[in-house]
């Protein structure tokens, strides 16, 4: 995931209210254009950058509800 990827993405988190929310909501109106691959690629980025602590404040619950992993963004 680039600087430029995740500096987009935190912007959108920033926008959210705390709680929980699954990746697509956060990636954008582009998701539904995507391939499977893509999205599956971009899940798996998103996810191993929260896990490595590159979007303060964002938490991967490990759970899965509604086909997607739900992660919980604590705020600001």
């Amino acid at each position: 995931m680039t600087s430029d990827e995740i500096s987009r993405l935190q912007a959108r988190i920033d926008t959210c209210q705390p709680g929980e929310f699954h990746f697509p909501e956060i990636y954008g109106p582009d998701w539904d254009g995507l391939y499977i691959g893509d999205k599956v690629r971009a899940g798996r980025d998103f996810m191993e950058a929260v896990r490595r602590g590159r979007f303060p404040g964002v938490e991967d619950t490990g759970r899965k509800r509604g086909g997607g992993r739900v992660y919980l963004w604590h705020g600001r």
